[in-house]
């Protein structure tokens, strides 16, 4: 069991080391992470070739791998799994930090390996810049940023819930009176809903993925991932800003927004360009905030001074995705040289 205060071991961090600045430096421990992982580890039917390699992996986890050896294997399935995590591998050592590389993906795209990987990489991320957090409602706010999150609507709450354990459970057919998945339209399974009175409780099951939060206005929730936004921010970009809550964007002078996934961003835009979304996407919208950069020396001139306005929706399936490198790669900053 975590220590209390402590969180999310599965990330890795514990695996990496930290420079000066206090980014994650990737060492062979947190790569040798990866080829313990179930997609790579040998089963039954591996043939000797593949349990060779994963040895030697095991041993080096920085190991040369030629094509010829994963041609070798007798289950091209396999071959292709070793060949994302290498690619991912490789992808680490470019750059001397974690933090590099993500920004480094926000800012110029273009990966050769499945984005799962990104996900993993702002799990343990935002776990740096979490580190030392004794507010377990920010902390769980943080699993959006890199785990879908299926939702319920009702009597001004607005649930979020692991997707994969809501689904899982849904799939072993309880029927128990918990939260809901699908929008309120999907099966009824049983999810602990992270409150006052049980919030010490998170520590010791922050990797189980297994509570669901309130994110609905003036809710800890929402405030919870206002603060877990201003720290993501305030680690990746170097600029502090303050995040807040809105029920509404009433602003004549807006001059820029960020949708944080898909779907907040089309109807901010359109918003913005003084057009009329749907009944179906405003009941799409989680949530709204006002950040303010406090440097204003550090941002673009028309935007200096003014509110950046940021939106959270939810997919017409019920399912928010947040895509947090939006934050980043859309921030209205001054180039740096």
């Amino acid at each position: 069991m975590n220590q209390a205060g402590d969180f999310w071991l599965s990330s890795g961090f514990r695996l990496l080391d930290r420079d000066g600045a206090g980014r994650l430096v990737p060492t062979p421990a947190f790569v040798a992470a990866y080829w313990r992982r179930p997609e790579v580890a040998p089963v039954e039917e591996s043939c000797d070739r593949e349990r060779v390699l994963h040895d030697a992996l095991t041993d080096d986890p920085m190991r040369r791998v030629s094509d010829a050896e994963l041609r070798a294997l007798a289950d091209p399935d396999a071959a292709e799994n070793y060949r994302a995590v290498l690619r991912f591998r490789d992808f680490l050592t470019r750059f001397p930090t974690v933090e590099a590389g993500y920004l480094h993906i926000a800012r110029a795209g273009g990966i050769d390996f499945p984005p799962m990987f990104v996900d993993h990489m702002a799990h343990v991320i935002l776990r740096n810049a979490l580190d030392g957090s004794r507010d377990p409602f920010r902390v769980r706010a943080g699993e959006l940023f890199f785990r879908p999150q299926r939702v319920t609507l009702g009597d001004d709450r607005i649930m979020v819930a692991d997707q994969a354990v809501v689904d899982l459970q849904a799939q072993a057919g309880q029927s128990l009176d918990g939260t809901a998945s699908g929008g309120g339209q999907g099966p009824m399974v049983e999810i602990d809903v992270l409150a006052e009175e049980n919030r010490d409780e998170y520590w010791g099951r922050s990797d189980g993925f297994d509570t669901a939060i309130d994110i609905g206005f003036a809710q800890p929730g929402l405030d919870g991932l206002a603060r877990a936004l201003e720290a993501w921010v305030g680690h990746l970009a170097g600029v502090a800003c303050r995040i807040q809550p809105l029920r509404r964007i009433d602003d004549e002078g807006w001059v820029w927004h960020i949708g944080l996934d898909r779907d907040a961003n089309a109807i901010l835009n359109a918003l913005y360009e003084g057009r009329t979304p749907t009944e179906e996407q405003l009941r799409q919208i989680l949530g709204l905030f006002r950040m303010d950069i406090d440097d204003t020396a550090a941002v673009r001139d028309n935007v200096a001074g003014r509110p950046i306005y940021l939106g959270l929706a939810m997919g017409d399936d019920g399912v928010v995705r947040m895509k947090p490198q939006n934050i980043i790669s859309n921030l209205p900053l001054k180039p740096t040289s």
